[in-house]
């Protein structure tokens, strides 16, 4: 009997979203998810593609079936329990952090931006379903019983893997080696895991009671964190070879890029690593109820456009601040995704384009006052990313500031190479080969740590990858 083909529909459910006059208030999550009754319209949309040839899969980093795990939603629609469980237990096939991927991956670039039904109509909300499959989950101990029955740790196989650093990355690494029956301890400098999830992506995109749940499926599978550990300084690479059959390099990319420009080390100049560290982690905005501040003044100045600067922007304007970002090209050419930037807009951060900051102007107290900017002029060319290229016009601006942001990217942080010896990239990003191994034997390397600054998701696909191939490498040597 052929299959019926599902009806197409072009346009996507909308997810409910908090008023933006409440919102701006706290750092609360702005958008509040599918109910199940929406989910289940949403999922309607889907066409099925077969496995073997669905784009979205091949989109996603992870490679989720994701045909597979929103068709359980229409099946079971009489019964949301089971539709969940089951639709659960194949996301987790593939990625067993999805109630974060679901919430900060750039989807449109990736699985909903090959989706079929987005080539005559809007995309499938393939993010959102999957958060809501998870978020469905964790509200009923759905998530809890399914890892009891099916990832609960399996029989040890005597063999000992270290993870250098508790990001997406080496999350990921650990739980899939941690499924394989590894021994597996995480090494994270810093005094919470999750990396960029914790101390750079705000509450208002990524709640921290859904960050711990999350995180907290590492510890059901049998994985080890050592937090406040520096591998390189606290404890190094040389001691993990001896201790442990392969170690697994997750530490991302966590220096930022500042600008070589006068008045650079003028007071209330930030990167935008620190500012988000000192929001997120330390909970900077609820001093002195927490230990760390954060000193602001009423007009601050992001300058950046990627997701990085759309979070330090959102976040100053919770702390009552008149908030303005500052690119140096046009809008079109923004790297953040375009929700993000419309949820900016929405709470009332502006943007100047063309600008490119020359000086950073104090008072005389050594504090920034104001930013000097050079006006740009774009061209028909573009480069090696498609953007168009620009040059300056000689003409100057100057933006009254108390407090600037630079969110210009970030860099892997050079400790490990000055204690390893690793083979890296001019850039601090460590040489890696095929299956991800450094150049160093039995140690390998993902994430960021490769690449440079990257997508959370891709990262996790690097873990993934990685996990494989260590398995492969520690079976091998046990052999020979």
């Amino acid at each position: 009997m052929a299959r019926k083909r599902p009806k197409l529909i072009k346009e996507r459910v909308p997810t409910p979203e908090r008023p933006v006059g409440e919102r701006v208030k706290d750092f609360g999550e702005v958008n509040l998810g599918y109910t199940f009754e929406l989910a289940v319209k949403e999922a309607e949309r889907c066409l099925q593609c077969p496995a073997e040839y669905a784009p979205c899969i091949k989109g996603c980093p992870v490679h989720i079936n994701i045909p597979a795990f929103i068709g359980k939603l229409v099946e079971h629609r009489d019964d949301p329990d089971k539709a969940v469980e089951e639709a659960l237990r194949i996301i987790w096939n593939d990625n067993i952090l999805p109630a974060i991927t679901g919430r900060v991956c750039p989807q449109e670039d990736q699985c909903e931006g090959v989706c079929v039904v987005g080539k005559v109509g809007t995309a499938v909300n393939i993010g959102k379903l999957e958060r809501f499959v998870a978020d469905y989950a964790r509200e009923r101990g759905i998530d809890r019983k399914l890892c009891e029955s099916e990832l609960k740790r399996v029989e040890p196989i005597g063999a000992r893997v270290a993870v250098v650093g508790a990001g997406p990355a080496g999350l990921t690494c650990a739980s899939e080696l941690a499924k394989l029956g590894y021994d597996v301890t995480i090494y994270e400098a810093l005094h919470e895991p999750g990396g960029v999830l914790a101390y750079g992506i705000p509450g208002f995109r990524l709640p921290r009671e859904v960050l711990n749940c999350e995180l907290d499926r590492m510890k059901e599978l049998g994985v080890d964190v050592k937090t406040n550990y520096i591998v390189g300084r606290t404890v190094t690479i040389e001691d993990l070879l001896n201790e442990y059959d392969a170690v697994f390099i997750g530490t991302g990319a966590g220096t930022p890029k500042l600008l070589n420009i006068p008045g650079i080390l003028l007071d209330r100049i930030y990167s935008a690593n620190e500012f988000l560290t000192r929001i997120n982690l330390m909970k900077a905005y609820k001093f002195p109820e927490y230990d760390t501040p954060i000193a602001v003044g009423k007009k601050v100045i992001v300058i950046g456009a990627g997701n990085t600067a759309m979070d330090a922007a959102r976040s100053a304007l919770r702390l009552g601040c008149d908030v303005t970002i500052a690119y140096r090209r046009g809008r079109e050419d923004m790297s953040a995704r375009i929700e993000e930037i419309e949820h900016a807009e929405e709470e009332g951060v502006k943007f100047e384009f063309f600008l490119t900051p020359v000086e950073f102007i104090g008072d005389e107290n050594g504090k920034v006052k104001a930013v000097k900017f050079e006006k740009m002029k774009p061209l028909d060319e573009r480069d090696s990313r498609g953007k168009r290229k620009i040059v300056g016009t000689g003409e100057y601006v100057t933006l009254e500031a108390e407090t600037v942001i630079i969110a210009i990217g970030l860099e892997p942080n050079r400790i490990l190479l000055e204690e390893s010896g690793f083979k890296a990239k001019a850039d601090g990003t460590l040489v890696v080969d095929e299956n991800l191994m450094t150049s160093i034997p039995g140690v390998f390397a993902g994430g960021d740590a490769i690449r440079g600054e990257a997508t959370v998701i891709l990262a996790m696909g690097d873990g993934k990858r990685a996990a494989k191939a260590i398995h492969e490498y520690v079976q091998a040597k046990r052999i020979s």
